[in-house]
């Protein structure tokens, strides 16, 4: 997109929310739907579906826009509150830059569930660490693998973004993933499943596997909450 066209769209998007948000009664029902929008993706994301039960624990999650694809790989500890949060954003940033209105679909991986596959080495080094250490290195990797756009940059002090140098990082995450190859394969066959099937056709959200889950935002957008 050019300067021109992209001042352009900019300009539409504050003409809008300047229409939604033109008295304190349009504000409220703005916030309200928002929120309700971001509740019900925070729901599909986190409760029991499909048969699958809720998740809880450590997981890895992307964002995927429709036409950027993968946008933003993370990393939590605690599944059920931070993916709650994500589509809010009160402690994630992901939301304030691209609202959950325009993500295409959400692919959560319980990397838990696959390290008793995961060759007697990993299971060792990972056994050895933090389960958060695990999940940085996890992490690193799929950043290092699929190189999403907002991984890619960090922003400084003075205004500016600047590259984050992934090859050469001396992370705790970056070092741990030498020592989980048999689990990165298995993570990164699970999130590849996630992240390449069809949205049901029948109009829900929610897609489970073994290992995660993959949600569909435009879903919610079209129908009841996919828990009802």
């Amino acid at each position: 997109m050019e300067e021109q066209e992209q001042d352009e769209a900019y300009e539409q998007w504050r003409a809008s929310l300047g229409v939604l948000l033109s008295d304190a009664g349009r504000l409220a029902a703005w916030q309200e739907r928002r929120y309700r929008f971001a509740w019900e993706l925070g729901a599909a994301l986190t409760g029991a579906s499909g048969g699958a039960p809720a998740l809880n624990g450590p997981a890895l999650y992307g964002v995927f826009l429709p036409s950027t694809g993968l946008c933003y790989v993370g990393q939590t500890r605690e599944a059920e509150r931070r993916l709650n949060d994500l589509p809010v954003g009160e402690s994630h940033h992901l939301a304030t830059t691209v609202p959950p209105e325009l993500w295409e679909r959400v692919v959560v991986v319980r990397w838990p569930a696959l390290l008793g596959s995961a060759p007697a080495s990993d299971q060792e080094a990972a056994a050895n660490s933090e389960a958060v250490v695990t999940g940085l290195a996890l992490e690193y990797l799929l950043q290092l693998h699929f190189a999403p756009p907002l991984n890619s940059r960090r922003r400084h002090r003075d205004g500016a973004w600047r590259p984050r140098n992934l090859t050469g990082s001396k992370s705790r995450g970056a070092l741990a993933a030498l020592d989980l190859p048999g689990l990165w394969t298995l993570v990164r066959a699970a999130w590849l499943e996630l992240a390449e099937c069809p949205a049901p056709a029948d109009g829900t959200s929610v897609v489970t596997s073994s290992a995660g889950r993959v949600v569909f935002p435009s879903a919610i957008h079209q129908g009841p909450s996919p828990l009802a």
